[in-house]
């Protein structure tokens, strides 16, 4: 006599997953200002590296939010810039809230956003970050020795991956936006919206 199984097999349902990563919302934006508060506090506009992103938008389609349960629980974005004349991207800020670290939430937007950043054809990825944590995704000092930031920065702190060999050879000097400007993004918005001339 053949002994039967009552196990079930079940599914793993998407709504069941942790987090889940998708393109960045306008309606994110609220949620995604107080998350930046709590991981960086209420002073972080005046660091270096916000230098780079003030009146400047993301690059196009490399903003992405972690939502679990309907709630924004993480946000990286990239940035257009020259680094010393090689056109590169800016990773940050990457934030994860406190209560969710232990999902690999942060690890999870990196890898994403590097992913699609190679898929639209950049070179190359540059941040301000800890050494140890960003050394898993590739990032390293090797490329960064002769490029700086527009204000006070750890050197050791400067880091970067290729995402495309030879991206960053010969790379130096400040690394400046590039980026549209909020400004130039609005103003073609009117534009649009204005009557035509019959």
């Amino acid at each position: 006599m053949t002994a039967v199984s009552t196990k079930k097999t079940f599914a793993l349902k998407v709504s069941a997953a942790p987090f889940a990563i998708r393109a960045e919302r306008a309606s994110d934006v609220v949620a995604r200002e107080a998350l930046l508060d709590v991981c960086f506090g209420t002073n972080r506009h005046g660091r270096t590296c916000q230098r780079i992103r003030d009146g400047r938008l993301p690059a196009e389609g490399l903003a992405f939010s972690a939502v679990r349960e309907g709630r924004l629980v993480g946000t990286v974005r990239l940035w257009h810039v020259s680094a010393g004349g090689k056109p590169a991207l800016v990773l940050g800020p990457l934030a994860v809230d406190p209560a969710c670290r232990s999902l690999g939430v942060g690890a999870a937007l990196m890898r994403h956003a590097l992913d699609v950043a190679k898929r639209r054809g950049h070179g190359a990825v540059i941040l301000l970050g800890d050494a140890p944590y960003y050394a898993r995704f590739g990032f390293t000092l090797a490329k960064t020795a002769e490029l700086a930031l527009p204000g006070p920065f750890e050197r050791d702190r400067l880091l970067a991956i290729e995402l495309r060999d030879g991206a960053l050879d010969g790379a130096w000097g400040m690394i400046v936006p590039t980026g549209q400007t909020s400004k130039a993004r609005r103003a073609a918005r009117l534009g649009a919206l204005a009557p035509r001339a019959a």
